[in-house]
């Protein structure tokens, strides 16, 4: 196998690809790394489609700071778990946008062999109304 692709955030469920990663057979060559900024406590009435607009005209704001420093920290910590581990080449991409979406995109574009996704555990209406990325 030669690059897998990890999709972490600040969900505790996202540790659990490391576990995965640690009992694979076959070590990649390759990890990516990847994390997908997205707009918090984003209403339900707003449409998907204009996510990636409003990304862009948050540019330079302090919003959009801290939404980057807290992608810088939830993969500098992946990426340090990952090289204490041993795994040699790290690769680190943040995306904006839909998670699903920017995850296949990423995969697509990287060419990667295997996917490992943590799940939230949310169930019923706390499903329906956060969603899950992992079904998706």
């Amino acid at each position: 196998m030669n690059k897998v692709l990890m999709a972490v955030d600040e969900k505790a469920g996202s540790k659990s690809v490391l576990s995965v990663y640690k009992t694979m057979a076959q070590e990649p060559e390759n990890v990516i790394l990847v994390n997908v900024q997205r707009l918090e406590d984003k209403s339900l009435m707003n449409d998907a489609r204009n996510e990636p607009k409003l990304m862009e005209s948050m540019r330079g704001t302090k919003y959009k700071e801290e939404l980057d420093r807290k992608s810088e920290n939830i993969t500098s910590f992946y990426k340090r778990e990952l090289e204490n581990g041993g795994s040699a080449r790290v690769k680190v991409l943040v995306r904006e946008g839909i998670p699903s979406e920017e995850i296949l995109k990423v995969a697509h574009d990287e060419k990667v062999d295997l996917i490992i996704m943590g799940r939230n555990g949310n169930t019923g209406l706390r499903r329906f109304f956060a969603g899950c990325v992992t079904k998706k």
